[in-house]
Order: C-alpha cells, then sequence, then structure tokens
C-alpha cells in the first residue's frame, strides 16, 4: 500500500478558535497535496500553558465528547477521507489527561490514547495538570495502514516504540511541543531530540513523523521557545523531510508493503529474546523476579 504521510508545523497563539481555524485550514491543504495521514503537534489548540502551574489553566480541558478541537477534526477528517491523530487536553470527570483520539477515513473514532511519561521542570511543568496515562500504548488500525502514536515526552523511551512495533505498527508518530529551557539557555536538544527518534525508527525499522510548534510563547514563570524541526524518517533513521523554523508542511511517500518486506528480512523481531529481558521491568535494572 503506497502512503503519503504528513506532519503540520505551525506557531499558536491565544484565541483556541484561530488555533483551530488555522489547523484545519493547514490539515486541507495537506489533503489538496494527496495526503493520507496528516499529524499535527502536541495540544495545538490552545498555548503550551504548562510552563506556568496556574489552576485556572485546568478549565481548557474538556471531555471527550464536547472539545472543539475534535470536532472539528473528525468533521474534517471524513469529509477529507483523512486519518487524523488528534491531541487535545482531555477533561474525564475529576481527572486531567494529555490525550489523543485517532480518527480514521471515515470520520470514526478509533480510539483513546492517553500519555503515559509526563515531564516535570522548568518551563514543562506537566505534572501539575496532566495524570499519568492510563490506556497503555495503543497500536490502530486504519484505513492506511496500522499507526502508532505517542506523545512528546514518549519519545524519549525506547520502550513505547518497541511495545509498538510489537503490536504490529507500520508507522509511528509523535506530536510534540518542545524548545529551549528557561534555566539552561545554553541547551539545545533539537539535535538530540531528533536522533533519539530516529534510532525508533532504526531500531524497530519502521518510520518515524514527527510534528513540532514553533514561536514564542510567554508565560507568567517562563519563556519558551519552540524549535520547530518537525520530521519524518525513513525506516533506517535516515531524515526524508525536516524543518527548520518556518511554519509547513512535511511530506513522504511509503510504500508499506515494501516496509513490511524490510522488517521481515532484516530479523530483528524474529531474533528477539524476550526471556532475557525481566530487568527492564525493574527501576533499577535488577531482575523482575529477585
Amino acid at each position: 500500500m503506497q502512503v503519503k504521510v504528513a506532519a503540520i508545523q505551525m506557531a499558536v497563539g491565544e484565541n483556541e478558535a484561530e488555533n483551530i481555524g488555522k489547523a484545519v485550514w493547514m490539515v486541507n491543504n495537506a489533503a489538496d497535496a494527496g495526503a493520507n495521514i496528516v499529524l499535527l503537534q502536541e495540544l495545538f489548540s490552545t498555548p503550551y500553558f504548562c510552563k506556568d502551574q496556574n489552576p485556572e489553566f485546568l478549565a481548557l480541558a474538556q471531555p471527550r465528547a464536547s472539545h472543539p478541537a475534535l470536532l472539528a477534526l473528525q468533521k474534517l477528517a471524513k469529509a477529507r477521507h483523512l486519518v487524523l491523530p488528534v491531541s487535545f487536553f482531555e477533561r474525564a470527570n475529576n481527572a486531567f489527561f494529555n490525550s489523543l483520539i485517532v480518527f480514521d477515513a471515515d470520520g470514526k473514532n478509533l480510539g483513546l490514547y492517553r500519555k503515559a511519561h509526563i515531564p516535570d521542570g522548568p518551563g514543562y511543568q506537566e505534572k501539575f495538570y496532566f495524570s499519568p496515562g492510563d490506556t497503555g500504548f495503543k497500536v490502530f488500525n486504519t484505513h492506511y495502514g496500522r499507526i502508532g502514536v505517542a506523545i512528546c515526552w514518549d519519545q524519549w523511551f525506547p520502550e513505547p516504540a518497541r511495545i509498538m512495533a510489537l503490536q504490529g505498527a507500520e508507522i509511528l508518530f509523535y506530536p510534540t511541543a518542545i524548545g529551549s529551557e528557561p534555566r539552561s539557555p545554553e541547551i539545545n536538544s533539537r539535535g538530540h531530540w531528533t536522533r533519539v527518534m530516529q534510532g525508533h525508527a532504526a531500531a524497530n525499522l519502521v518510520p518515524v513523523v514527527a510534528a513540532n510548534r514553533i514561536g514564542t510563547e510567554i508565560g507568567a514563570e517562563s519563556t519558551l521557545t519552540f524549535y520547530g524541526g518537525s520530521f519524518i524518517s525513513d525506516p533506517t533513521g535516515a531524515l526524508l523531510a525536516q524543518a527548520d523554523l518556518e511554519e509547513g508542511i512535511l511530506y513522504a511517500d511509503l510504500d508499506l508493503r515494501q516496509l513490511a518486506a524490510q522488517r521481515a528480512e532484516w530479523g530483528v523481531f524474529r531474533d528477539r529474546r524476550p526471556e532475557l529481558y525481566g530487568p527492564i521491568l525493574s527501576l533499577d535494572g535488577n531482575s523482575a523476579d529477585g
């Protein structure tokens, strides 16, 4: 199966309706260019509020059934025959999650993923807002193949990528919001951020698509400048396309049948030794059974 994937990179303003409208416009542009699966960045409908610890921002969370970003993108998925993983701030009764829903090309809701790894540091104070996700890692069987989707901080861990690959993911998608370090301005993690996901692609022989935001967003406690760098890699980790600091859309054409044959031929899944991997289930590297 031939699939065209796209990653959208955009700056975000203060008005949620305008952000959603901009996202819809860019997704339509991707559809006009022939894209089948389009990835938007993490929490694209609002500024990245986790710069500060402010309980007023909890009001940005909405239930799945009424979230305006989900309503708009689900309608668009059906109208343009697209697969859309859509990031949103979810309120579920008294719980709050950094979540994502995948809409299939007929607009069907294929299910929910809640971000598993929640960071906590200057400028990225997500533990104040989000509970750790309870869905586990998931693969979604879409009209354009089986896709795995994780969110931002998840991308720094090899385990989610491996699990999604074991579950049959043919492409991995990572919506992201990452940029400067407020207390360490000398640090630029963009190269590290890119390479760790290139490693996921190479180790699992699956393409990776990452969408990040751009722009400077000023908070009460911290100011972040998001460094963009959205990219698409092939299954060896080589970059097929990468953005810099501009708004835009990246594209790549993938042959899923050819990629599956390459994955099988290489033998990395055939030669796995799960019975030896017990220590990965521990925090300190000791065997899980003592």
